[in-house]
Formats: C-alpha cells, sequence, structure tokens
C-alpha cells in the first residue's frame, strides 16, 4: 500500500557526542555515560592531546580505564564518541501488527484485542482473516473505507 511521507522508522540513531570529565592525576577510571564496544568507538583527550588507544581500554563498555592517571583540571578529559547509538524500535506485543495514526487501521492477520472505532474520514485495511477476541468491538461508523483483502 502507498503512502506519503517517510518510512516508519525501525530503528534510531543519535549524533555523537562528548563527554567531559575532571582529571585529579590520581583515579585513573571514569564511568561513561554511553556504552561503547570497543576503544575505537571513542576519541579521548587529556589537556588537548590525543590519547593513542593503547593509553586507556573500556574492560565493560562503560568505564574508560587509563593506564596512567591523567593530569589534574576541570574538564580536561574529552571523550568524543564516535559511533552512532542504534537501537531497535519495538512495539509492546499488544500493538504488533495492529495500528491506527492518522485516519488508517491496517492489520494483517492478527487479532483485534482493544476496542477500535473506524471514524467516516477513516481508511481500514485487513489483509487475511481478522479474528476479533472476546468481548472486544470493532465498530465501523458510516462512511467509513474498509478494505478486506
Amino acid at each position: 500500500m502507498a503512502y506519503v511521507g517517510n518510512a516508519i522508522a525501525t530503528t534510531f540513531s543519535t549524533i555523537p557526542s562528548v563527554q567531559r570529565f575532571n582529571g585529579d592525576g590520581s583515579d585513573t577510571t571514569f564511568t561513561l555515560s554511553q556504552t561503547v564496544t570497543s576503544v575505537q568507538d571513542i576519541l579521548v583527550s587529556v589537556d588537548g592531546v590525543v590519547q593513542d588507544s593503547n593509553a586507556y581500554t573500556v574492560p565493560d563498555g562503560t568505564t574508560l580505564t587509563f593506564s596512567a592517571a591523567p593530569s589534574s583540571g576541570t574538564g580536561n578529559i574529552f571523550v568524543n564518541y564516535l559511533a552512532l547509538t542504534d537501537g531497535s524500535v519495538t512495539a509492546p506485543e499488544a500493538n504488533k501488527g495492529n495500528f491506527k495514526h492518522g485516519g488508517m487501521f491496517r492489520t494483517n492477520a492478527q487479532t483485534l484485542d482493544v476496542n477500535t472505532t473506524i471514524e467516516a474520514t477513516e481508511n481500514a485495511n485487513v489483509t487475511g482473516p481478522l479474528t476479533i477476541a472476546s468481548g472486544i468491538t470493532l465498530t465501523i461508523n458510516s462512511g467509513g473505507n474498509v478494505a478486506i483483502l
């Protein structure tokens, strides 16, 4: 079924960000605000000097561990996140296969388990059998457009 607009997102991405830490000359571990999978996912600088990835590790994905304590300074440690953070967008189990948004109800061979009204100004498209669960009401107001394929 064709539609106008952007495709519905299946994942989301955030732009890379920066996190700052204060060095004190003795602490070697700092907690990252984002989980990373390797040292290649971040670029670390201390006092404006980019650190070689051999100078630090990220053993558990969120703990930045330096081999030697960074110098003292306010906000002198920069962690630049290089990788986009991706994640999946998963609908709640009750909504999988069913949606009603922007004047359309669509379902693909699903069981309707919530009360649903298709207004006169809305369209409905059902592919395959539609089972209406016990105690659930499907109302199609006069003028509603329903196609069962």
